[in-house]
């Protein structure tokens, strides 16, 4: 066999491998059928809890990269 057609082959089936890993999983359905588009239940009575949570985290991932920046500048004594 020569080494175009082994290479050639080795390619075709390491793409076929790549192929059929790369699939999104399925809808995530409950024990009852109805189909849940997020990740985790949602909470129900538990909203003002939920969204003081919710608005820290994004809150603090989005002042990262600020607080960071301040730092570097203050540390550079500009």
């Amino acid at each position: 066999m020569s080494l175009a057609l082994a290479s050639r082959s080795a390619v075709r089936a390491h793409s076929a491998v790549f192929r059929r890993q790369l699939h999104a999983s399925g809808a995530v359905r409950s024990p009852h059928g109805e189909y849940h588009h997020l990740p985790f239940a949602w909470p129900h009575d538990k909203k003002a809890s939920f969204a003081l949570k919710l608005t820290a985290y994004l809150g603090i991932g989005f002042a990262i990269p600020f607080i960071a920046g301040a730092y570097q500048v203050k540390k550079g004594g500009a």
